[in-house]
């Protein structure tokens, strides 16, 4: 038995004054050298570095100031600040005569700077000094915060910079993002005219923050250390101040990583905020820690009530709050810039203090004070619909105004669950739950509601336990109709997506009965899936299409909130996916994703971008299907082993691992569909079988594939999956081939006789025609069939099942006619490497191979001027290479930051640069031949 060392002790002390490495702004500062580089080579210019407060703009520039002097380029540094907007040129003069090595003739421009009604000789005088120096050599002008610079700041730069732009002069300049004054907006407006490079600096990625975090607390941090370091979501300055109040707590470095043995700290004072509330005026000040008691967003006329004023008297106020990147607008609210300002806030006030604004902030409320709970419950659900992060907030309050005894609190809980849920706390959520069922002394209608909403929880992470708890609900003595029909809707949800689905289907009868007595629409829409759903298990898709239309219409008419699953579209994507109405389900996909970020819907997002994988897969979009599913990862806390997950973005990963031959990646989720074979809900159990069969045939086991797959496919016909143990009706050919690979006429015969039977149903299809097709040719080893797929299949966006059905007809022909085989086996060879599906070219390239083809395909031909990237990696590559920023290039491709820099990371790897300047030269040359 080994017994792990563990040293407890603080952060080293040399850390505390050394300043810790950059990290996460290689591409940015590539850039600003490649500047340097030209200003050496006698071209000057602008470069305007943009972002919001804390993310490292002041930095960025001292490590540009510090290249350039590395280079021998003399450098000017200057910066504005709030309170010296009143002195004239105030920061470029103290750029140019301060310093190791002030402009000439320093006492002039001094002299000039002071007389009254001379600023046109101090504007020409300065113009040649800088002049005379550049002759001397190149020269960097640093301007700092140029949001606070004065009007003749702003004019004299821009004059400047426009008159000497032929001189090797490079103007640095920072401003904040967001709001500033006209005359600020105008000379950006300039710059950019003028041909200014810009940059925006964003949030840092994972790795950069773990690296700062080892940086800082001077060892590897644990997941508890990350996820603490999570909560500054990217921006340096909060960031490192936040891990600089580790310092003080005691940290345990066990095995070389850092973890906190006590747990989170609680929230501190930073200084850069406390900083920024010392500048405020003494009436912005307390209208900032008043916002922070009253916490989430808040309105104008709420403080306004609160501080005892009329709400105009606060317009000077708020601007203040606002202008120090304190506060920011919220369509017609207010909210902090980030979570941990208004913590700092907080906590910077004494506890007496603290608790007295709250109590105001709540109205003046104490525990127990039933009027203002009911006020604070009503806000919460009139914002649930377009708000969820501040009804969450609200209906939290209104539980902590509540005794533990009191009548209505099961009830609050039960209102506060699905908020929590849809905003990405769902272990809150259920501990919540969990501790108001535990506490006991409910009565039927309170615990029908409670177990409604933990139903609802577990729909993404456990359908099982989703069952549990509609099933438990349902069957209590004494609830109302409107209880009983929701609990029996979402049971009959809870079954449908366990996959049991005979079940379902009685469950749902009556529930429809219970709900229309009551006239309730919210159980109508969730019950309308549920029909669509049963359609498709009996292979009538034609109906399946038009009930999940209808309930889609109906959740939209309701609103999301008050669905019982979040959100009925989600299956109508899945439903258009799985039969090859593959355009229409991305639309959906890409338009759940973009309403549910807008929202702040968390849980909402991941499902969206859960389904999106499996639609990107079939698409053939591996890399975009990878990336979603690295974005959609399970989070440690989720309760339950995430059940939507496993039959999405892990069978996802799994068949990307597959189709590009990365076994480490595919045995990794083997494993996962191993745990998920012994699972309580048979869909999830199918999934892992499918997954684990094509894992065996993947290593050339076919026999052990379809041994995994006998269970599956001998089970009763009202429990067994729709394709008979497969995921999507392409897979049929893939079953075709395992099992006469393996010597199962039966089980091949028995897959096609399923394939044609669902076409037959079906005609309106083509996709399914397709398959059936496909399954055929090879079971009988016929080319009509197989060329007939082939053509089906061009009007379908199945690049991958279209690819197969090109390499089997290749197959058949090269038995006997290789010549005539060599174009299939080319087509299909170009869609694998489109997708890129290596290890399908590797395969389909060894047929060439053996049909006489020594010849390389010429890249050009696969992948135009881009052969080593995917479609995906080529778009964000071009648009990276426009200058935009990763958010703004996931907004242009509606996809998330997260996806974008996946693709860029890749595109980085393939194409071998290192940063953003490199990759702009290179598409310059390929696309435009600079």
């Amino acid at each position: 038995m080994s017994v792990n060392r563990v040293t407890t002790r603080t952060v080293p002390e040399g850390l505390d004054r050394a300043r810790t490495p950059l990290r996460g702004r290689d591409a940015e500062l590539a850039s600003i050298e490649e500047r340097l580089d030209a200003l050496g080579r006698g071209e000057g210019g602008i470069v305007r570095l943009e972002g919001p407060a804390g993310i490292g703009r002041s930095r960025m520039l001292a490590e540009a100031a510090a290249a350039a002097r590395g280079r021998g380029t003399r450098v000017y540094e200057g910066a504005a600040d709030p309170d010296g907007q009143f002195v004239p040129l105030g920061p470029l003069l103290e750029a140019v005569l301060s310093g190791e090595e002030p402009l000439s003739g320093a006492q002039r421009l001094r002299d000039l700077a002071t007389a009254p009604g001379r600023r046109f000789w101090l504007l020409q005088e300065l113009g040649d000094r800088l002049r005379e120096a550049a002759r001397n050599g190149p020269l960097l002008v640093v301007l700092d915060d140029l949001q606070w610079c004065d009007d003749l700041t702003l004019l004299t730069f821009h004059t400047l910079a426009a008159g000497l732009s032929s001189h090797p002069i490079l103007w640095l300049v920072a401003v904040r993002a967001g709001s500033v004054p006209s005359a600020v907006r105008t000379t950006l407006d300039r710059m950019r005219r003028a041909g200014a490079h810009e940059l925006a600096l964003g949030p840092l990625g994972d790795r950069a923050v773990a690296r700062i975090t080892e940086d800082v607390l001077g060892a590897p941090p644990g997941p508890d250390v990350l996820r603490l370091a999570h909560r500054a979501e990217g921006v340096p300055q909060l960031l490192v101040e936040l891990l600089g109040s580790l310092r003080e707590e005691v940290v345990t470095i066990d095995d070389g990583t850092v973890g906190l043995p006590t747990g989170p700290p609680a929230p501190r004072e930073l200084p850069s905020v406390a900083r920024r509330l010392d500048q405020l005026s003494d009436e912005a000040r307390e209208l900032v820690r008043t916002a922070a008691a009253v916490g989430g967003t808040v309105t104008v006329a709420l403080l306004a009530e609160l501080l005892g004023r009329s709400s105009a008297a606060l317009i000077t106020a708020v601007r203040e709050a606002l202008d120090a990147d304190l506060l920011a607008e919220s369509g017609d609210h207010l909210a902090f810039r980030h979570d941990l300002i208004r913590e700092a806030v907080e906590a910077g006030l004494p506890l007496p203090v603290r608790q007295a604004l709250g109590r105001q902030a709540a109205g003046t409320a104490a525990p127990g004070d039933t009027a203002e709970a009911d006020r604070l419950r009503a806000e919460a659900a009139e914002l649930a619909a377009t708000a969820p992060g501040p009804a969450a907030e609200r209906s939290l309050k209104a539980l902590e105004l509540t005794a533990a005894h009191a009548p209505e609190r099961p009830r609050i809980v039960a209102e506060t669950i699905p908020l929590l849920w849809q905003t990405g706390r769902a272990a809150q959520a259920r501990e919540l739950g969990a501790a108001a069922l535990a506490a006991g002394g409910l009565g039927p209608e309170d615990e029908a509601f409670l177990r409604l909403a933990l139903a609802r929880l577990a729909v993404q992470f456990d359908f099982s336990e989703a069952v549990r708890q509609a099933r438990a609900g349902a069957e209590l003595p004494g609830t109302s109709l409107a209880a009983r029909g929701r609990l029996l809707a979402m049971l009959a949800v809870g079954l449908s997506m366990s996959g049991e689905h005979a079940a379902a289907e009685q469950v749902a009868a009556r529930a429809w009965e219970t709900a229309a007595r009551v006239g309730d629409r919210t159980a109508e829409a969730t019950l309308t899936t549920v029909r669509s759903a049963v359609g498709f298990h009996r292979m009538d898709l034609a109906e399946a299409f038009r009930q999940a239309e209808r309930s889609a219409e109906l959740a939209d008419a309701l609103g999301v909130s008050t669905s019982l699953w979040l959100p009925e579209g989600l299956w109508h994507a899945l439903l258009a996916n799985t039969t090859g109405r593959t355009a229409e389900a991305l639309a959906l996909a890409d338009e759940g994703i973009r309403i549910a970020g807008e929202q702040g819907r968390t849980a909402a997002t991941r499902m969206w971008l859960m389904t999106r994988t499996r639609v990107l897969l079939e698409t053939g979009r591996l890399s975009d299907a990878r990336a979603d599913a690295e974005a959609a990862s399970p989070a440690a806390g989720d309760p339950g082993p995430g059940n939507l997950a496993d039959v999405t973005l892990r069978y996802v990963m799994l068949r990307v691992a597959l189709h590009t031959g990365d076994r480490r990646t595919a045995e990794a989720y083997a494993a996962e569909a191993r745990r998920m074979r012994s699972d309580g809900a048979p869909v999830v159990r199918h999934f892992g079988t499918w997954m684990l069969a094509l894992m065996a045939d993947f290593e050339g086991r076919p026999d052990r594939a379809m041994a995994e797959l006998d269970a599956v496919m001998t089970s009763p016909a009202e429990d067994r999956p729709a394709y008979a143990g497969l995921i999507d009706p392409a897979d049929a050919p893939a079953l075709v081939r395992m099992a006469l690979r393996a010597g199962r006429h039966d089980r091949a015969a028995q897959a096609v006789a399923l394939a044609e039977r669902r076409a037959v149903l079906n005609p309106g299809l083509p996709f399914l025609a397709a398959t059936a097709a496909h399954a055929r040719g090879l079971l009988d080893n016929d080319l009509g069939p197989l060329v007939s797929a082939v053509r089906l299949y061009e009007d379908c966006p199945r690049v991958l099942a279209r690819a197969s059905a090109l390499e089997d007809a290749g197959r058949k022909l090269a038995a006997t006619r290789k010549p005539e085989a060599v174009p299939y086996f080319e087509k299909a060879l170009a869609l694998y490497a489109r997708a890129g599906a290596e290890r399908d070219v590797a395969r389909v390239r060894r047929r060439l191979r053996a049909a006489g083809v020594r010849r390389r395909p010429s890249p050009a031909r696969l992948e135009g001027a881009w052969p080593e990237l995917t479609p995906a990696e080529t778009r964000v590559a071009r648009l990276v290479a426009r200058g935009l920023t990763n958010r703004q290039a996931a907004e242009h491709l509606s996809l998330s930051p997260h996806t974008v820099g996946t693709h860029l990371r890749r595109a980085f790897t393939k194409l071998d640069v290192s940063s953003r300047a490199e990759l702009t030269r290179l598409v310059r040359h390929r696309d435009d031949g600079e």
